[in-house]
């Protein structure tokens, strides 16, 4: 079920989100270097990167860790599937974003652009639930096996 769990910002320490900031803002810096280096097609390629991804991947991972070791448990494996969950989520929206470029590459010059953001706006949410759609019910568009009477004597 998709949800906004609003506890979830508590669950994150002060340094966390500053680990994320700069993430962030060196893979900005990088993709501004690549542009002035080698043009801005090259750069935007660089920008369209989810720069928090790596950062929150491993506070994820680090979070689930924590969680299993509070009642005695080893926590990697789920750590790592709860990281993989989130690597998922972002490659369903890097193809919302890649959306979201394509209307704005087609209909942005010359016409109205507040129009035409809204509009990619929306074709980006379009798509990115539609892809999670697909993911989350991929099993039931899969062809079952037979199932295989057991004979016995």
């Amino acid at each position: 079920m998709i949800a906004i769990r609003f506890s979830g910002l508590r669950q994150n320490k002060p340094h966390e989100y500053l680990v994320r900031f700069l993430f962030g803002g060196a893979a900005t810096v990088l993709a501004g270097l690549i542009a002035m280096r080698y043009g801005p097609a090259l750069g935007g390629l660089f920008l369209a990167f989810p720069a928090i991804f790596p950062a929150s991947a491993t506070l994820i991972e680090s979070h689930e860790k924590e969680r299993k070791k509070k009642i005695g448990r080893d926590g990697a494996c789920r750590g790592r599937l709860a990281a993989s969950l989130d690597s998922a989520g972002a490659a369903l929206g890097a193809i919302g974003l890649f959306a979201f470029a394509f209307v704005l590459w087609r209909l942005l010059p010359g016409h109205n652009p507040w129009l035409i953001v809204l509009a990619a706006l929306a074709v980006w949410a379009a798509v990115s639930c539609v892809c999670w759609w697909i993911r989350r019910h991929r099993y039931a568009f899969r062809r079952r096996p037979a199932r295989r009477l057991k004979l016995s004597h």
